[in-house]
């Protein structure tokens, strides 16, 4: 299983303050919360699971639902307000159950996960990402005695996960390419960023790897990096792993490499020189 970490997102109002903390898809752990696997494809045929395991002391109450995410050149997955028909029919075609889930500590629990296409739709790629809400427990009743002087802010966290669940129907293929690769600084740390795009009618995921020669392991690398369909390029930033810093100078070799079920396929390779 995977631990997922979260960005966060604080929303403050007078009377019922909370902070959302939402895990985008393949990142890693949110709270007590274990997800695995932390990405779907779905064929339109069959179906799987998906596994939720509490880690905390106390039972924990998770609402699931379907939301639409839309990435940016960044890489970054945004909400979407303004749904496409595409997107509204992936939204509507996945199915899943339970809708709602008390887990105890240490106790996983499977959600039923298949996806039904519309008859005559279209071959393609449709995505929708699954959405895992903590629901916070009641909060005290207040004490009307209490004296209350200005205005005080409680924030109470709610705790979500997403994972990507994709629909792929018919036969569909995708070319990736690497390009403008550069030594950059990132947090004040060094790091290799690069252009990654993507053609065909399907998403595109896996790892970059930067290659130098004489090093056994890459120099650096950074995994679950999906372009999907509806951008054309994204930028990617690969941290220098610090054991192998001296040697990201040059020329290296640079992969995007992605898991099959007959093992990892490399859909991208450049060369390029650190300076």
């Amino acid at each position: 299983m995977l631990r997922l970490l979260s960005g966060r997102l604080a929303t403050l109002c007078l009377l019922a303050p909370t902070l959302l903390v939402a895990a985008p898809a393949a990142q890693a752990g949110v709270g007590d919360l274990l997800v695995a696997p932390t990405r779907i494809v779905l064929d339109g045929r069959r179906g799987t699971e998906v596994i939720l395991n509490n880690i905390g002391d106390d039972v924990a109450t998770y609402r699931v639902s379907v939301e639409l995410r839309r990435m940016n050149a960044e890489g970054r997955l945004v909400d979407v307000t303004d749904a496409t028909e595409a997107e509204k029919i992936a939204q509507e075609m996945i199915l899943y159950a339970p809708k709602r889930i008390t887990l105890p500590p240490n106790q996983p629990q499977a959600i039923r996960l298949s996806a039904r296409a519309p008859q005559g739709l279209a071959d393609g790629e449709y995505r929708a990402h699954l959405l895992f809400r903590a629901v916070p427990p009641p909060r005290p009743a207040a004490d009307p005695a209490a004296k209350v002087e200005g205005v005080a802010f409680q924030l109470t966290p709610i705790y979500g996960v997403t994972i990507p669940v994709i629909v792929r129907l018919g036969r569909l293929e995708a070319v990736a390419g690497i390009s403008n690769v550069r030594k950059v600084e990132d947090q004040g740390k060094p790091a290799v960023a690069l252009d990654l795009s993507r053609t065909g009618q399907r998403s595109t995921f896996g790892e970059i790897r930067v290659m130098k020669a004489g090093v056994t392991d890459p120099i650096a690398v950074v995994r679950g990096i999906a372009v999907y369909t509806e951008v054309g390029q994204r930028s990617v930033t690969v941290p220098i792993d610090p054991a192998h810093a001296a040697a990201a100078i040059g020329q290296v070799t640079v992969q995007y490499v992605e898991p099959t079920d007959s093992g990892p396929v490399t859909i991208a390779e450049t060369t390029a020189v650190l300076r």
